[in-house]
């Protein structure tokens, strides 16, 4: 029996590796939204990326970004799925920063759809350079250094 019949075509295959891979090493992302402040939640996005994407035994970096930059013009409407999860990604923070803003925990100075897509950012290029073999250490301390400039009530 090929794979194919079992998952369909390598788009598919793709597809359902994603998702498999949002439930293991992402799965730490629906946890941070539901965190008590809008810091709380960027520092459990930044700092539990960074421990994603160095877990002992598994390749390092993002599945979510490493594919999108190695994959070729036939690979389309996969690029075009992983923008879509990312963009979602950054829809999900900002609506979340949002919330901290009615609440008063966020400044009315601040932009939350900036600071999602700032948070996104900063964990892509965390991603990035998991992947080249940065430590975990040096990569924790980029957040700290990153989020000094966290916007206070």
């Amino acid at each position: 029996r090929s794979i194919y019949a079992a998952f369909g075509n390598k788009e598919e295959l793709f597809r359902k590796a994603v998702d498999r891979y949002l439930q293991g090493p992402g799965a730490f992302v629906g946890p941070a939204l539901e965190l008590p402040t809008a810091r709380q939640v960027a520092e459990a996005m930044l700092h539990g990326g960074v421990n994603a994407h160095t877990l002992p035994g598994c390749p390092r970096g993002c599945l979510l970004v490493q594919s999108a930059l190695a994959a070729g013009p036939e690979s389309e409407p996969v690029r075009r799925d992983l923008a879509e999860r990312r963009e979602a990604g950054v829809a999900a923070l900002r609506k979340r920063f949002e919330q901290a803003q009615a609440e008063g925990d966020l400044p009315p100075t601040a932009d939350p759809e900036t600071l999602a897509r700032y948070v996104n950012t900063v964990g892509q290029g965390l991603a990035v350079q998991a992947s080249g073999g940065a430590s975990p250490e040096d990569m924790h301390r980029v957040v700290d250094q990153a989020l000094s400039t966290w916007p206070s009530a």
